[in-house]
């Protein structure tokens, strides 16, 4: 075992054993898409069919502050309750690549983050909002072409937008998706 340690260049097992709980954490943070309702103050009543799902109306979420991203109209709003105060422009998952469908929590924030996958490394990625294992609600300032779906199933904004919604929310901020 000390052999292969030294060969992977970590130096002590307990440096070993703290990047295997880091990496851990990491596996099993991600968020999961929520089912059910359990408290009837997150209640939204949907209907699924075909694999999408329709808000019927937003005065059913009484959430303080959640997002609603409409992959039909490749448009996010956000919401404080009933008010509508941020409305913009996305760009959702290609048909290669779609973005998940459902409703989430968002999980995790940071200013920027490097995104790899199969056919793209892009590094610092701003305003990265994760709601569900790898999709996120991010800024992009490689493409202009919001509007259209053209991302790998992340929710891409402009930058400044991307800025204020990353402003605007909180850790555990619902995040509904639907067609």
């Amino acid at each position: 075992m000390q052999s292969w340690i030294r060969s992977t260049g970590i130096r002590s097992p307990g440096t070993f054993c703290t990047g295997v709980a880091l990496m851990m954490v990491t596996l099993f943070s991600w968020s999961s898409p929520l089912t059910g309702t359990s408290n009837s103050t997150t209640a939204i009543a949907t209907s699924v069919d075909d694999n999408s799902i329709n808000v019927s109306s937003s005065s059913q979420i009484t959430e303080s502050r959640w997002i609603e991203i409409d992959l039909s109209e490749q448009r996010l709003r956000a919401w404080e309750g009933k008010k509508l105060v941020h409305s913009y422009r996305i760009s959702g998952g290609k048909r290669s690549t779609p973005t998940p469908i459902g409703r989430f929590r968002i999980n995790s924030k940071y200013r920027t983050d490097r995104m790899r996958g199969r056919g793209y490394d892009i590094p610092d990625v701003p305003y990265t909002m994760y709601f569900y294992r790898g999709y996120a609600i991010h800024g992009a300032y490689w493409h202009n072409r919001f509007g259209t779906p053209v991302s790998h199933g992340c929710v891409n904004l402009p930058v400044k937008q991307a800025r204020n919604l990353y402003n605007w929310t909180s850790t555990g901020t619902l995040v509904v998706v639907h067609k």
